[in-house]
């Protein structure tokens, strides 16, 4: 997704005030992003971040309540300002592109530090584990949203029977693609590189034609 606002953050109760400044949002989201890289998840605190960015940390507790959802949200904004998908003209070239634009993002210092910090922070955490799912996982799933219904368009992959398959698929997907580059890129340190890139989308698409033929287009 592309000029995507910063994520939405607790407003304090329903505090009245001055308006939000989405400058100072996004100076917050970058200061976080590289103390982060310079000092890692131990030794990162608001006090370093507000300092940062020029401003009090009142202003970032008016905003997140602690350390955890400020990075969420960090990486979130990395997600929404580089994943996107742009239609290249067939399903193939569509998950092509968008695996090597998340290997590539994953590969940047501050996404990889984060994203290991607040994963691992979120098995002890439950609110941490939800805010990584809204912030992060359900926002991102638009984009197999928005490539299967191309795909469908094009006459590359029937319609499914019902709103309960489309939704199971549309996570099945989600899951693998994120689960494969992750675990590439993070958990086995290998290259995401164009050849990878081509058969791993090879091997999904010819799983997702030949799961399309267990159903049928109800129109059709």
């Amino acid at each position: 997704m592309t000029s995507a606002p910063p994520p939405t953050h607790r407003t304090g109760g329903g505090r009245t005030g001055r308006p939000r400044s989405a400058d100072a949002d996004r100076a917050i989201l970058a200061a976080t992003r590289e103390a982060l890289v310079e000092l890692g998840w131990s030794k990162l605190t608001m006090g370093d971040v507000a300092a940062r960015a020029g401003v009090a940390k009142t202003t970032l507790y008016r905003r997140w309540a602690g350390k955890s959802e400020l990075v969420v949200d960090a990486v979130a904004a990395l997600f929404d300002e580089h994943l996107e998908l742009p239609d290249r003209g067939s399903l193939g070239a569509d998950v092509e592109g968008v695996v090597l634009q998340f290997a590539a993002l994953l590969e940047r210092p501050e996404t990889k530090t984060a994203l290991m910090a607040v994963v691992a922070e979120s098995t002890r955490d439950d609110a941490l584990r939800d805010r990584i799912r809204s912030a992060i996982v359900d926002r991102q799933k638009t984009l197999v949203l928005v490539g299967r219904e191309r795909a469908q368009a094009r006459g590359e992959l029937p319609a499914e029977p019902d709103a309960s398959a489309a939704a199971r698929n549309a996570d099945l997907i989600f899951d693998v693609i994120a689960g494969a580059v992750v675990h590439r890129t993070l958990v086995s340190a290998e290259p995401v590189d164009a050849e990878w890139a081509r058969a791993f989308t090879a091997l999904l698409v010819g799983g997702l034609t030949a799961a399309a033929a267990g159903y049928t287009d109800p129109a059709a």
